[in-house]
């Protein structure tokens, strides 16, 4: 059976989580929320700090929600998370999408925010969540699509930032334009065309403590984070080329006419 073989290419840095702890199941899943029962058994996949996974814990008040992710070392801070809204029916463990330990038809929803464009086989990945879902669950996909990004003003340093990204991204293992590609997946993975409703939705930056959060961020993590890292090691880029990067978005957060649109494709597929 496949295993993970790519590279994650954010890592766990400050700089990441910061951006990971900002999501929620309202501004990450919001295509989910009109399907989720209050005794409904959910797999979190790719949990992170846990932040949508406590979010649907107190959805599903009667029923449990698991967390899995393929990096131990961020678990403790999804149980943190959890410990402190005083949720009781969570459960945090590592796991490897391309081959879940949990028995076949387990749960009522296997959810996944922001995960096949990282893993080294979307289409298994989505066979396994499949396979723990029980008959007429869902199977519940959201990831971005980085190639179309939108921005403006227009920004050569933006523009160098994107390709980059895309290829360390590919060098890894993954495919960062995952949004367009996942009905194509769960089409190969077995799911009917009947069963799969495929939809879109964007994260939108541009008021000023938005503009500056994500730029701010950005311009941490084009220094510090895996993606650096792996962009080094891998001849990709210079550490100048990293330092120019991080100063074209942190310009951009500053500047008022700032604008950014990241689109997100997102699959519900019924097991």
């Amino acid at each position: 059976m496949a295993k993970e073989t790519a590279k994650y290419i954010h890592g766990h840095h400050e700089s990441v989580l910061r951006s990971h702890t900002w999501r929620t199941a309202e501004n990450s899943a919001a295509y989910l929320l009109p399907y989720l029962k209050t005794d409904h058994r959910i797999l979190d996949i790719g949990c992170g700090p846990g932040t949508i996974t406590a979010d649907f814990a107190e959805i599903a008040h009667d029923g449990h929600v698991t967390g899995v992710d393929y990096v131990a070392d961020v678990l403790p801070k999804a149980e943190a998370a959890a410990a402190e809204r005083g949720l009781t029916n969570t459960a945090f463990q590592q796991a490897d999408v391309h081959a879940l330990n949990f028995a076949d038809d387990t749960f009522d929803v296997v959810h996944a925010h922001q995960v096949l464009q990282h893993v080294s086989d979307p289409v298994q990945a989505l066979r396994e969540m499949r396979r723990v879902a029980k008959p007429g669950g869902l199977v519940a996909v959201r990831d971005s699509d980085y190639a179309a990004f939108t921005w403006f003003p227009e920004s050569q340093g933006l523009t160098d930032w994107l390709d980059l990204y895309e290829t360390v991204a590919r060098a890894g293992g993954g495919e960062p334009d995952a949004g367009r590609r996942l009905k194509s997946w769960a089409l190969e993975a077995g799911f009917p065309e009947t069963a799969i409703e495929a939809t879109s939705s964007t994260w939108t930056f541009s008021d000023e403590p938005d503009r500056t959060w994500w730029g701010g961020l950005w311009a941490d993590r084009s220094l510090h984070s895996d993606f650096a890292k792996q962009a080094l090691e891998g001849g990709h880029a210079t550490r100048e080329d990293l330092q120019a990067i991080s100063e074209t978005w942190k310009s951009w957060g500053e500047s008022e006419t700032s604008w950014l649109m990241i689109p997100h494709g997102e699959i519900l597929c019924r097991a």
